[in-house]
């Protein structure tokens, strides 16, 4: 029992600084390059404060939502050890759905990410014209729109949460006669 613990408990220290590092520079790499209105990389090289808090809210939010869908993978990995003869699962199965689980955390975290901040700029466009101000080096508006995608991970966390243990495959119980 201790061992089993003990296994789990590593393997999900090493996934979570594996899972650190990639979702740093995946997230940072995907909201670069996928920023239509200007260069984020080249605002932030140049000092633009309110770019670089965005950045940082979002490599933030993507972290909470990928921390959701890990625990996930840590279920999975911790019901394959401690009971090996009822998983219909081989090793590379496991790691195949454990990575799909991650995928999809990843995917959800991106959407999420970019509707929300893609509808905040369409409501409030008329008044704010959010992307130009931020370019600007709007400080203000790079903490508001911090707060968006902080709020918006505040929220889709608990529902990745969800899509992922319910994404868990069950050990079979056996089945009960009832009556003969």
């Amino acid at each position: 029992m201790l061992y089993t613990r003990v296994i789990v408990s590593v393997f999900e220290f090493a996934l979570a600084v594996v899972m650190a590092g990639l979702v740093i520079y995946l997230t940072y790499k995907i909201f670069i390059t996928a920023n239509p209105d200007f260069n984020m990389e080249t605002q932030i090289k140049k000092g633009n404060t309110a770019v670089g808090i965005l950045v940082a809210a979002i490599l933030f939010a993507a972290s909470m939502i990928l921390q959701k869908g890990m625990g996930a993978v840590v279920s999975m990995f911790r019901m394959y050890i401690s009971a090996p003869g009822e998983s219909t699962l081989n090793l590379w199965q496991l790691a195949l759905l454990s990575l799909g689980h991650l995928g999809v955390s990843m995917l959800l975290a991106v959407i999420t990410i970019s509707v929300t901040l893609r509808l905040f700029g369409r409501l409030s466009r008329e008044r704010l014209h959010a992307g130009s101000e931020l370019h600007k080096g709007n400080i203000a508006v790079g903490v508001l729109l911090a707060s968006v995608v902080l709020v918006a991970a505040l929220y889709v966390g608990e529902g990745v949460s969800a899509i992922s243990k319910a994404l868990v495959p069950q050990p079979s119980i056996g089945q009960i006669e009832i009556l003969k």
